[in-house]
């Protein structure tokens, strides 16, 4: 693998079949080799920039026995910082932030770190600037030994990147091809809508595979298939991956979220799907959209042409929001296609990318248990400047998420439970539509030492 965390190119497309055994979903040993090997060592997302927006902002992250808290701070009479410490008393190891129960992580502001063991004290820019007594220790507390841990941080499309050991190199390197192809929708201009989490009974790998991919669509959402269907694809990106659509000619865009409904009358169909999506799924639409698809069939005569409908509808609804002081990014419909629905960035976090929404999902490992994780999800959207909602991360029971998503949720479970059926031999994955299950195992057995899928011999 070479230097810890910087993972090499996978080789090829990864077009042959592969089976993935079930080490990497079930085994204690291989959780402790992700302990060890890849959550300190890859870029993390935490958090959104917009989580910390004035000087003494902070948030925390936690994952397995690391926290970190990342904060904003004024250096001298330049422009804000941000940054990134180990959240832990350099003194006798208490953690200095303590998340509130129930919630995903503790949030507030601060001039000062306070520890609540003994009073050690550290500005924003993690200095220790109090120590009780500190004569005592005879003139050997330097700064280096009482300033907490700096851990690295840096920002991209809105998001909070962190590195807990420091060592996985530039963020816009590690991201890539990834950021190069989403630059463009300037998710940073997006704001959140909703977000969720909860603490979920399946391995973070078995939640991240149950979104990055569009095989399961028929059999797990049969209502979706009403509206039509295109044939998806999952492509290697070397330690990332990405999917999408085999959208018609003339409708590359509906490559990229914003799909059009198919049928005898694509204006009906596509209403029907803006408005059954935005009522069960509540993602990868918004009002504005939905409001121009109900619109379709007073605009447009029966009888037109789907692209032709493709292109009024998102023509239409670009134009609603102009008015209200939403204004998208415009991008050319070739990059769209090529960009896909959604991206998997290595290891957890998926963005689902669209002009005007965002619908992102991350999947982390709870405790020393397997067979248990900590499940995110969060969608975002434009909004008019100063309209945006304030919204917290909510503890949400699995009943309690958009009807669409608990489908997704009942797979999850039952699928932890039949990898550790005797009778299982191990994921065989779509290798044309499911190639994104075999792209991340390549990557986590290079970091790992372990689980590496396997050729399927014909």
């Amino acid at each position: 693998m070479g230097e810890m965390g910087k993972i090499v190119e996978v080789a090829g497309d990864l077009v042959e079949p592969v089976t993935i055994g079930r080490e990497a979903y079930v085994s204690r040993d291989y959780l402790e080799a992700e302990r060890e090997k890849l959550w300190r060592h890859h870029w993390l997302q935490a958090g959104r920039i917009e989580d910390i927006p004035n000087v003494g902002d902070f948030i925390t992250y936690d994952i397995l026995d690391d926290s970190v808290i990342i904060t904003r701070c004024a250096v001298g009479s330049g422009p804000d910082t941000i940054n990134a410490f180990h959240n832990v008393c350099p003194h006798r190891g208490r953690k200095l932030i303590d998340t509130p129960k129930g919630q995903r992580n503790a949030r507030g502001n601060k001039t000062n770190i306070v520890c609540g063991f003994h009073g050690w004290t550290f500005n924003r820019e993690g200095k220790c600037s109090f120590i009780e007594h500190r004569d005592d220790w005879q003139g050997v507390l330097t700064e280096e030994r009482t300033s907490l841990g700096k851990v690295a941080v840096d920002t991209w499309g809105g998001f909070l990147w962190v590195n807990i050991a420091s060592d996985a190199g530039p963020l816009r390197e590690y991201l890539e091809p990834a950021a190069a192809m989403l630059d463009p929708f300037q998710l940073e201009n997006m704001r959140c809508r909703w977000r969720k989490w909860i603490i979920f009974e399946c391995n973070w790998k078995v939640a991240m595979e149950a979104f990055c991919e569009t095989y399961h669509v028929p059999g797990t959402h049969p209502e979706f298939m009403e509206f039509g269907q295109f044939r998806g694809w999952g492509r290697n990106q070397g330690r990332h991956s990405n999917i999408g659509y085999d959208a018609p000619k003339g409708q590359e865009e509906d490559a990229a979220k914003l799909r059009l409904g198919a049928g005898e009358d694509p204006r009906q169909s596509t209403w029907e799907m803006q408005d059954f999506t935005w009522k069960y799924a509540n993602t990868n639409t918004t009002m504005t959209l939905v409001e121009a698809a109900r619109r379709l069939k007073d605009e447009l005569p029966e009888g037109t042409p789907a692209p032709e409908v493709s292109r009024h509808w998102l023509a239409s609804a670009r134009a609603a929001d102009e008015k209200r002081g939403v204004h998208w990014p415009v991008v050319d419909p070739m990059h769209t296609a090529k960009s896909g629905t959604s991206w998997q960035i290595f290891p957890n976090q998926q963005i689902g990318h669209a002009v005007n929404n965002m619908l992102t999902y991350q999947a982390r490992p709870y405790g020393d248990d397997p067979n248990m994780c900590i499940f995110e999800g969060a969608v975002y959207e434009l909004y008019p400047e100063g309209e945006a909602p304030e919204t917290e991360w909510e503890y949400t029971k699995p009943e309690d998420w958009p009807p669409v998503l608990q489908q997704d949720f009942q797979n999850m479970a039952a699928v932890q439970k039949g990898m550790k059926n005797a009778g299982w031999k191990g994921a065989q994955p779509n290798p044309y539509m499911e190639r994104t299950v075999g792209s991340l195992h390549y990557n986590l057995a290079r970091v790992t030492g372990m689980g590496a899928p396997q050729k399927i011999q014909g």
